[in-house]
C-alpha cells in the first residue's frame, strides 16, 4: 500500500483506540476519516444505510465494533460490511478483536476470508479503561470494586495499540499477520490497586464485589444496558483465566516491548490526579 496517496476510514473514531488512530494519521500528514455516530462520517453500527456512503472513496479502514464483537449481531454485520467494502473498492481493513472471545474469533474469521487484505488486533483489557473509562471513578474514590478475584490479565496500554494499527494500514508488510497484543506483565486487580498506591502515593484498595452489586452501580450510572450484558459476559466468563498469559504482539509488529502498566500509570498520572492536561 502507498500509504501517502490512501484515504482512511476509522470506525469508532471517538473511542478509545479509534481516536488515537485518527490523530496519528492526520499527524502523519496522511488523509483519515473519522466515523461514529455523531461524527465528520455518520456512521452507525444499528443504521447499516450510514455504511455505504462512509466507504466511498475509502482505501484502508481500520475497524471497531460497538459494543463488542461478542454480541449475537455482530458476524452478520461484519460479513455485510466486509462484502459492501469490498464492492466499494476498499484495499485493506484492520480488526481490532478481542482475546479469549470465541464470538470474537468468528468475526476474525470473515475478515480473514474477506477476500481484503487484512490485519487482525487481537488485543486484552486496556489499561486506559482506568484512565478515562468506566473504572476512573475507581481511582478518584480509592476503591476499585469488580466481581472477579485473584485472576490476572496482561493489561495493554492502548497507545500501543495505536501503533500496531497505524503500522497495519500504513505498511502492507502487516497484511495477512494476526497480532495479539499483550502487555508485558500478568496482573491482578488487587495488584492493580498496588500499582496505583505506590505511583500515585495515596491509598487505592481493591475489593470483590458480587455480579448482582456490580450490574446495580453500572444501572444507577446510566450505562447502556448492551455495554451492561457485554461487561457481566467478560467478567463471568471471559476473566476465567483463559488469558492468564502473556504474549508478545506489540514486538512482532513494532520491534520493541510493550509499555508497563506502572509506565502507563506514571505516565498519566496527571489525569488519575485530576490534574488538567
Amino acid at each position: 500500500m502507498n500509504s501517502t496517496g490512501n484515504t482512511y476510514l476509522v470506525i469508532g473514531a471517538s473511542g478509545k483506540s479509534g481516536a488515537r488512530v485518527y490523530h496519528k494519521l492526520s499527524e502523519m500528514g496522511l488523509k483519515a476519516k473519522a466515523a461514529h455516530r455523531h461524527g465528520e462520517v455518520h456512521f452507525d453500527w444499528r443504521a447499516p444505510e450510514t455504511w455505504a456512503k462512509s466507504l466511498s472513496g475509502i482505501d484502508a479502514v481500520y475497524l471497531t465494533y460497538y459494543p463488542d464483537l461478542a454480541i449475537p449481531e455482530a458476524p452478520e454485520d461484519i460479513a455485510k460490511f466486509c462484502a459492501l467494502a469490498k464492492i466499494k473498492g476498499v484495499k485493506h481493513i484492520t480488526l481490532l478483536s478481542g482475546r479469549g472471545e470465541p464470538a470474537a474469533q468468528v468475526c476474525e474469521e470473515i475478515i480473514k476470508t474477506s477476500g481484503l487484505s487484512w490485519t487482525i488486533v487481537r488485543a486484552s483489557w486496556f489499561n486506559q479503561n482506568f484512565s478515562e473509562g468506566m473504572f476512573r471513578d475507581f481511582i478518584q474514590v480509592g476503591t476499585i470494586a469488580l466481581p472477579v478475584g485473584d485472576m490476572t490479565e496482561p493489561f495493554i496500554d492502548v497507545d500501543d495499540i495505536c501503533d500496531v494499527v497505524v503500522a497495519s494500514l500504513t505498511d502492507e508488510k502487516h497484511s495477512g499477520k494476526l497480532y495479539e497484543v499483550t502487555g508485558p506483565e500478568l496482573l491482578s486487580f488487587a495488584q492493580l490497586a498496588d500499582v496505583f498506591t505506590r505511583v500515585l502515593g495515596r491509598s487505592v484498595n481493591f475489593i470483590q464485589i458480587s455480579q448482582s452489586q456490580f450490574i446495580n452501580t453500572l444501572e444507577h450510572s446510566g450505562v447502556e444496558p448492551k455495554a451492561i450484558e457485554m461487561l457481566a459476559y467478560l467478567f463471568t466468563e471471559v476473566l476465567d483465566g483463559r488469558n492468564e498469559y502473556i504474549v508478545n504482539g506489540v514486538e512482532q509488529a513494532l520491534g520493541r516491548p510493550a509499555t508497563s502498566f506502572e509506565s502507563f500509570v506514571l505516565k498519566n498520572a496527571h489525569l488519575f490526579k485530576g490534574e488538567a492536561q
